[in-house]
């Protein structure tokens, strides 16, 4: 393909262009940081190829693909690549750095491009992916914010990021705030695949001699699954606890959540699951609150009942360090008050946990 050595995935930053050939479907599953797609089959095209190789035998797919192959890639070539110069430098990959990526790369060359294809292609991105959360994720210096719910935990971490920290946002990275009620109107949660390319991208970038705040999280973020090593390095790492008044947070709960009084029906649907743990009587009462949009009250009752006395439980079991936690207390959850949190915290942690010299991961 190229007399080049073959190109590493540390090089990809070094192509004017990362492109993905797979089709639409498998790049919205997951995908190169970085890249777009321009598929040589969609979704529609690579069934058809895939069915007639089954049925017909390999030369007749290649033919038939072919075809298709080419109209794409003319088109690719006279729409999305028109403007490109005669020294454009794009890097191609596809599921296996196979004949999808071979093909643009040939054509490009062709043309005239300085074309490289991924050897390994998405495959060997995606055991990238798993080789870095396995090295990199029990070396992070974690500091682990913990609440109880309307706590504003995350919002605390955007805080402690506008101040110069380093901070991981997995439910940002999920979609999800990961509560029963934590989906987001109108945002899905990404796949488990990319969940973990956007973990692992954030975590190259890291520098492990400065401490990283995460919140604390149950192994799941909805749908989401914590890659096993964060996991463990989440519950073995120290704990700082947000201390706020139940007033404060039940006044935030109420802001943060507010669209949920948007779809009473979806909010009564969400409660269900809570039938069996609190009570046919309870949750009936909760769901009637939801039909008539009074959030107040049905907030009050979630917290005090089932989302506070779950929190007390589920940390000392979680979190192998909860006995030594340092507390930083809170007053009100209003944007000044959410500030002064972040810079309370990151006071009292630079008293009460010095820093543990780690190497610059990059």
């Amino acid at each position: 393909m190229s007399a080049r050595a073959p190109v590493r995935i540390e090089d990809r930053h070094q192509f004017d262009c990362l492109i993905d050939a797979r089709s639409p479907a498998e790049f919205a599953l997951d995908h190169v940081p970085g890249a777009i797609n321009l598929p040589v089959l969609d979704d529609a095209e690579r069934h058809i190829v895939g069915t007639i190789y089954k049925q017909q035998g390999a030369f007749e797919a290649r033919r038939v693909g072919g075809a298709m192959v080419a109209a794409n890639l003319a088109r690719h070539l006279r729409e999305h690549l028109a403007d490109k110069p005669a020294n454009w430098k794009p890097l191609v990959y596809c599921w296996r750095g196979g004949m999808r990526s071979g093909s643009m790369v040939n054509w490009f060359r062709l043309v005239g491009w300085d074309a490289q294809q991924l050897p390994g292609g998405y495959k060997r991105w995606r055991h990238h992916v798993l080789a870095v959360l396995e090295a990199q994720c029990p070396q992070l210096p974690l500091r682990v914010v913990c609440g109880a719910t309307g706590s504003a935990k995350t919002r605390v971490l955007h805080a402690l990021a506008a101040r110069g920290a380093q901070v991981i946002d997995l439910e940002g990275l999920a979609c999800h705030k990961g509560s029963l009620l934590g989906a987001l109107p109108g945002v899905p949660q990404p796949s488990q695949k990319a969940f973990e390319t956007r973990l692992a991208e954030q975590i190259e970038q890291l520098d492990l001699s400065r401490p990283v705040y995460v919140e604390a999280e149950s192994r799941k973020i909805g749908r989401i699954a914590l890659p096993t090593p964060l996991l463990e390095r989440l519950r073995a790492s120290p704990c700082i606890e947000l201390d706020v008044p139940f007033d404060a947070r039940l006044a935030f709960l109420l802001r943060d959540y507010a669209y949920l009084g948007d779809d009473a029906d979806a909010l009564v649907r969400k409660l269900e699951p809570l039938r069996p743990l609190l009570g046919a009587e309870t949750i009936e009462r909760w769901q009637g609150w939801a039909q008539t949009r009074q959030l107040a009250p049905l907030f009050e009752e979630l917290a005090r009942l089932h989302y506070d006395p779950q929190y007390a439980r589920s940390q000392a079991t979680h979190f192998h360090r909860w006995a030594e936690r340092q507390t930083v207390p809170g007053a009100s959850l209003d944007e000044a008050g959410i500030d002064a949190l972040a810079a309370a915290l990151l006071a009292r942690d630079a008293v009460d946990q010095p820093e543990t010299p780690h190497a610059h991961v990059g």
